[in-house]
């Protein structure tokens, strides 16, 4: 009979996962996590009161609360801030910001994509400073964007100066952005499903860890020095009636189609202001103008909103107010960001959905007086569902949305209102906002990453050069050779090598068409294909 060693058989078992676990360097990972958290919450502390501070210069207080104090405030005033702000703005744009715009969560995207490239910490600090004087001064805008992208930035800085594994280098990345979200939303689990679901685009226990200490850490400094108080207080709403449920489908259908409108305008907005001949610095200004005449009539338009929110939630707005709300806000907001102001999109969207939920229910309580629950209640199943359709982000969102509120007794109503918007807005739209963004610069990561790797895999990642020391004469191109540029996309070899029944490729020198610098081989570009496609699997799986 033989017996197994119980020592040596559990040995068997741990030692292959505890290699994988030190080759992936999670223990440096893990650390390092703890001390992105910090930075990062420290960098949305430093962010809020820089908005609170400019706001202070004009308005006279540096709270979130500013409808009283704007209507105070003289008509001048209110046009004259968001003016200044765009002097400021524009001027910083033309003469000190290298890419002349604000960066943000489709930036961070993006990057993720590109293993970290094009987050640059000084280019950051430009879009969070533009991002402050935008709000502060009264810009119709979120301001989870750049944080979110300052965070991650911030992260990518010190990823850089560690020998760690490229999914490794995303990870950290991620944790930026997971502390960011749970430092400016005190937020921690939907900075964890955010940094998932909008960013990595997984859910891969490897990346958990780490993401879970960063929100952790942020929320905690966040709550030492803001307070651990949620960002809207709302009543005890309950659901009346599970008959109800229907009606929240239909508010769910409601805020989906509010939801691909208001993408609409902004980007609609966008291309428009693209094409305006004028110069860079004179868009904030006239945009900055413009906000402010929207303001005259509806200051609640003026910055986060996070108090018009709130009064929606608490129920205190009468129907035209609601109604009156969701356009001024949508297009305030769509001049803020084609003006090339700094801000994001979340708060916004949480605002025009709490106008639309709000109205939903007031009109809904007539018609069905028995079952139908208060506008109130409506208005925070509003704001989730038009939120999340807008970023592509349901679960991270719908806890958003819990932990702003917290309103964890309305799950069920809130998650069906959730999932019918975002389903019919994707039928609709196609993507989300962000994805919009990167199609619009394109990069069409919502097609699968093997439609991303052959759009941006070039010839310089896997064809091989020439010998050193081959004779001047055989770097000639002949006329019965098929030519590709160093710079050209896998996907135009794959096209040449069907086309020419997979001969070898002659790759061109740039900086002279006429001379080979070596060849692409078919083989060697579907292995390099292959490799991304396996790294990305098991990145995603581990």
């Amino acid at each position: 009979m033989i017996r197994t060693n119980p020592i040596k058989l559990i040995r068997s078992w741990i030692e292959p996962n505890w290699s994988i676990y030190i080759s992936t360097q999670q223990p440096k990972l893990w650390l390092f996590s703890i001390l992105i958290g910090f930075m990062v919450s420290l960098a949305a502390i430093l962010f809020r009161l820089g908005i609170g501070g400019v706001q202070w210069f004009w308005l006279g207080t540096s709270a979130e609360n500013v409808i009283a104090a704007l209507r105070e405030a003289p008509s001048w005033l209110v046009v004259a801030a968001p003016t200044l702000g765009g002097v400021f703005v524009g001027a910083f744009l033309q003469y000190v910001h290298p890419i002349k715009r604000a960066e943000g969560v489709a930036d961070v995207i993006e990057a993720r994509a590109r293993g970290g490239r094009g987050l640059r910490f000084w280019q950051a600090l430009d879009s969070a400073t533009v991002t402050i004087i935008s709000l502060g001064a009264g810009a119709s805008a979120g301001r989870e964007g750049p944080i979110v992208h300052l965070g991650a930035s911030l992260a990518r800085s010190l990823g850089r100066r560690l020998a760690i594994p490229a999914a490794s280098q995303r990870v950290l990345l991620a944790c930026g952005v997971a502390s960011a979200v749970s430092a400016s939303f005190n937020a921690p689990i939907a900075g964890v499903l955010f940094a998932h679901e909008v960013i990595l685009g997984h859910y891969a226990m490897s990346a958990f860890v780490p993401i879970v200490l960063a929100s952790a850490v942020g929320t905690t400094f966040s709550r030492l020095f803001f307070g651990d108080v949620a960002s809207f207080i709302i009543p005890d709403y309950q659901i009346t009636s599970y008959w109800e449920l229907p009606s929240f489908a239909l508010l769910g259908i409601v805020c989906a189609i509010v939801a691909v409108l208001f993408q609409t305008s902004l980007l609609g907005t966008d291309w428009i202001a693209r094409h305006i001949k004028m110069p860079l610095i004179y868009r904030p200004i006239i945009g900055g103008f413009l906000v402010g005449l929207i303001a005259l009539a509806f200051p609640e338009v003026l910055g986060v909103g996070y108090e018009a929110t709130d009064l929606a939630l608490k129920q205190q707005l009468p129907l035209t107010m609601l109604l009156s709300l969701i356009v001024a806000k949508a297009l305030a907001t769509s001049i803020t960001l084609a003006s090339r102001f700094g801000g994001g999109i979340f708060s916004p969207s949480l605002y025009i959905g709490a106008m639309v939920g709000g109205t939903f229910g007031l009109i809904a309580q007539p018609l069905l007086p028995e079952i139908a629950s208060t506008h109130g209640l409506y208005a925070l199943l509003g704001m989730g569902a038009v939120a999340s359709a807008m970023l592509g982000a349901p679960i991270s969102t719908t806890m958003i949305v819990f932990e702003l509120t917290g309103g964890y007794a309305l799950s069920i109503a809130l998650l069906v209102t959730v999932s019918i918007s975002n389903g019919l807005a994707v039928a609709l739209s196609g993507r989300s906002y962000f994805h919009w963004q990167l199609g619009m610069r394109g990069i069409f990561l919502h097609e699968g990453s093997h439609r991303y790797v052959v759009k941006n895999t070039t010839i310089a990642d896997f064809y091989t050069p020439l010998a050193a020391d081959i004779p001047i004469e055989d770097t000639v191109l002949e006329h019965n050779m098929e030519p590709i540029k160093l710079q050209d996309t896998l996907e135009l070899a794959l096209k040449k090598f069907d086309d020419n029944g997979g001969s070898n490729l002659a790759v061109l020198d740039p900086d002279n068409p006429g001379r080979i610098l070596g060849w692409a081989r078919q083989v060697d570009a579907l292995r390099h294909f292959n490799a991304v496609l396996i790294n990305t699997q098991v990145e995603e799986h581990r």
